[in-house]
């Protein structure tokens, strides 16, 4: 496979200017409200009640935003079953037209270097797959985003960015391949258990790079100095023992209007990073609230925890690999011309595979990531003590994700807790612990010490600027 320059490039040279024409406009807006404010069942109080004051914030959100929001989300059920199948499709082309086989065979003319023939093969696997999937893409990563006023690029920006993640995924992704793929050859017997834990290898490296040298090619990391943000940050991460001391902000918002933060990396690579809506959009409560969900993943050692429960699927995966490859193999490998195991052609058959083993995993590895997130809430809510905060985060969150999900939808598809949930814990917690507000409402009386710093604030009503 090559780039098929002129009639590929034609493509997306037309994609190109249709995109662009089309993006002059400014994005839709997100309909959500221009102001969060703490409502009145959600004031402290003797007859405070959490399921009265979720449903109080709840309904501060406007009719049209929760239908959007709805729309939004539910159309990714969809999605989740289109990008199966588009890459199902793609793969039993790329074998029944044995264009894999002559991917191949040029990488061999090229060299003859095995590590350096699976690189080549990769190249053009990665290349030909996305122009093959680029339609779905296309829709999926800008117009789609665009239409729901979630997006910020122009289509010249996005096509940037995705050319960056290729260019990225030929040279790292090639490496990986290349590496498994020999540890196939060398080891005939025993590859699945070996390929499982160099995969699980890669996997973090790629977490412990990230944070220093990935993302900086997509976003540019400075530190963030405005003391009002990074002091009760700082002293945060302090008080749960996590040993950084600079924050970092990224301008994501020249990409998006979502809000986010994070606390990553490992050992020297490990920082504090929020992305400039959280910074523009959220109030203070609602920052030291998602940071101390942050801070929760790192304190709850979800990394760790999420390598074990990865490597447990891994191999899982790839011994199914070493049975349904040694199957697919005897009845149509020589119709596909794949000579074995190790052969890079084979790797359309190892995608169908493992994409088939993890669409039907889907509830699985959401339910697991949705309980660590669930876990992580209720450590910020009790280290930041910022309820309020959060139940403001989930309604932010709530521009592009259902706040209100059945049971078996939120078990299926979701993998954070709902907004109706996450805010529910908040108010839950803020019930169990209504003599902290009473206490900062007692100081904030007249002729009584100044309020207690964080839950203090939430005491009164106020608005938070959206």
């Amino acid at each position: 496979m090559t780039f098929r320059t002129v009639v590929v490039g034609a493509g997306l040279f037309l994609l190109l200017t249709v995109g662009l024409s089309g993006a002059q406009a400014a994005p839709a807006p997100n309909q959500m409200p221009a102001t969060v404010t703490v409502p009145q069942e959600a004031q402290p109080g003797p007859d405070f009640n959490a399921e009265a004051a979720t449903n109080a914030y709840l309904a501060q959100i406007p009719s049209a935003a929760t239908a959007r929001s709805n729309a939004y989300f539910e159309g990714g059920y969809w999605l989740i079953l289109w990008d199966f199948l588009y890459g199902v499709a793609i793969s039993l082309l790329l074998l029944n037209l044995r264009w894999s086989g002559k991917m191949r065979d040029w990488a061999e003319r090229i060299t003859h270097f095995k590590f350096l023939q699976t690189m080549l093969y990769w190249g053009q696997y990665l290349v030909l797959t996305y122009v093959l999937g680029f339609p779905l893409a296309v829709y999926e990563g800008f117009f789609r985003e665009h239409q729901y006023g979630l997006a910020t690029q122009t289509f010249g920006a996005w096509m940037g960015d995705e050319g960056k993640a290729i260019l990225l995924n030929v040279l790292l992704g090639g490496i990986a391949i290349a590496i498994l793929f020999a540890i196939v050859r060398r080891l005939q017997k025993t590859w699945w258990l070996w390929g499982a834990v160099a995969s699980l290898v890669i996997m973090v490296f790629g977490i412990l790079i990230g944070p220093v040298f990935v993302q900086p090619i997509f976003n540019t990391p400075k530190k963030l100095n405005d003391p009002k943000i990074t002091t009760p940050i700082l002293s945060l991460a302090r008080a749960n023992g996590i040993p950084v001391h600079d924050i970092y902000e990224i301008d994501a918002s020249k990409q998006t209007n979502r809000m986010s933060a994070n606390v990553s990396g490992f050992a020297n690579t490990m920082r504090i990073t929020l992305n400039d809506n959280l910074i523009r959009r959220g109030s203070p409560e609602e920052i030291q609230a998602v940071m101390g969900h942050e801070m929760g993943h790192y304190v709850l050692n979800h990394i760790p925890n999420s390598i074990q429960f990865f490597l447990i699927v891994i191999v899982t995966m790839f011994a199914l690999l070493r049975w349904a490859l040694a199957w697919a193999l005897a009845r149509w490998g020589e119709k596909w011309q794949i000579s074995g195991m190790g052969d890079p052609a084979i790797l359309p058959l190892v995608t169908l595979v493992a994409s088939l083993f993890f669409f039907t995993l889907t509830p699985v590895m959401n339910t697991f990531i949705r309980t660590q997130e669930h876990e992580a809430d209720m450590y910020g809510v009790n280290a930041s003590r910022q309820p309020d905060g959060m139940a403001q985060a989930a309604i932010h969150l709530g521009e592009y994700r259902k706040m209100s999900p059945t049971p078996m939808e939120e078990f299926i598809f979701f993998d954070h807790p709902s907004g109706r949930n996450r805010i529910y814990r908040a108010m839950q917690w803020k019930g169990e612990n209504s003599q902290l507000f009473a206490q900062a409402t007692i100081s904030a009386m007249p002729g009584m010490p100044g309020p207690m710093p964080m839950p203090g604030q939430a005491a009164t009503e106020k608005t938070v600027k959206n």
